[in-house]
């Protein structure tokens, strides 16, 4: 009969030796995972394998809170380690990070899919309003993201509705518009007293490179958006808006129109002046011969400068193979129709014979 060798330690040594402890060995900024034994709002516990549970050190108390409404005994989260060991024995953690990460994706689905969130307004900036999340995330409403439903110098200290606008991660920038949650009617209800044509007083909240933004005070007190647009400033060609344009400047305007997709009133400030050039419009007829300079070649044809800031073209289909010209070059030709509304004569050069195919 054989016997078998038994693998059961016999003496003290090689218990000792065959015992392995399951503990992990906890090290500063470490990352690990770990269970919620405990949540208090004076305490958190959780048992991250070490020989005792972790403590949760948070100071600030728009964290504490967003952990203790959140969160609940039993759930996995993930710690960075800030203190092996304390005094008493404890690992010390913060849930901060993954806090934070979980924010960050809560706010990327609201995005997403266009779900409103509550924030409270606090500090207000030159340009608009910081608020913050009940997590305890902090953002940036712009002055141009307020809606028409209330004043915006009453918005601090309230609980509003906002959608996510833009998100950066990187950057930890987080914009959110106020005026996305409101609908076509809450709009067209503000304005309902506002009409096309109306001249009105507004304050310039902001100059952008497209045109000036401003603030309409309704009838109750409330605020609208308003905008106009660059080529709505003067009847001139304008390359950029005028340096005499400032914020908070009080300039009146002409409403053109409603757009209630961006929920904003379209003004007008050169139509308060009649327009310069439809006097001058007036000196040119069909069948007129004029001639002028080339001042600019396009795709679509070509333009000629007639003086007085009355521009000349001719379409592309309309100059012969073999005719060309060049910027600055002398053009005679005779005029088929004036534009009013893009200040424009439209043109056919002069021939002095007619080419073949010639349309």
């Amino acid at each position: 009969m054989s016997s078998t060798k038994s693998n059961k330690p016999t003496t003290m040594a090689e218990l000792l030796a065959s015992h392995k402890t399951s503990f992990v060995n906890v090290s500063k900024g470490q990352v690990l995972s770990g269970t919620i034994t405990k949540l208090t709002s004076s305490e958190i516990l959780i048992d991250i394998g070490a020989k005792t549970e972790a403590v949760v050190l948070e100071k600030d108390k728009r964290i504490l809170k967003s952990l203790l409404t959140s969160l609940k005994v039993g759930d996995t989260v993930t710690v960075s380690v800030l203190n092996p060991e304390s005094d008493y024995g404890n690992p010390v953690v913060s849930l901060r990070r993954f806090n934070d990460e979980r924010i960050w994706e809560r706010l990327e689905n609201l995005q997403k899919n266009k779900e409103q969130v509550d924030v409270t307004v606090g500090e207000l900036t030159k340009g608009g309003f910081l608020v913050s999340t009940k997590d305890g995330l902090s953002g940036f409403l712009p002055n141009s993201q307020t809606t028409f439903l209330q004043n915006a110098e009453n918005l601090v200290g309230k609980e509003i509705k906002v959608l996510v606008i833009e998100l950066n991660r990187a950057l930890r920038k987080v914009i959110f518009s106020q005026k996305a949650t409101a609908t076509a009617e809450d709009f067209a209800k503000a304005t309902k007293n506002l009409k096309v044509g109306q001249i009105i007083e507004t304050t310039i909240s902001n100059i952008a490179p497209f045109g000036i933004f401003s603030t309409i005070e309704l009838d109750d007190k409330t605020l609208a958006e308003g905008f106009v647009h660059i080529s709505e400033v003067s009847w001139g060609k304008q390359a950029s808006i005028p340096e005499e344009f400032k914020a908070g400047e009080k300039i009146k305007t002409q409403i053109v129109g409603f757009d209630k997709e961006s929920k904003r009133v379209n003004l007008s400030i050169k139509r308060l002046v009649k327009d310069p050039f439809e006097e001058k419009l007036k000196s040119f007829v069909p069948d007129q011969k004029v001639s002028g300079n080339v001042s600019k070649i396009l795709s679509s044809g070509v333009l000629v400068t007639l003086g007085e800031g009355i521009e000349g073209f001719i379409k592309k289909d309309k100059i012969p193979p073999t005719l060309s010209y060049s910027e600055g070059s002398l053009v005679n030709a005779t005029v088929v129709e004036v534009d009013i509304k893009k200040h424009r004569v439209i043109l056919v050069p002069v021939l002095t014979e007619k080419p073949l195919m010639y349309r």
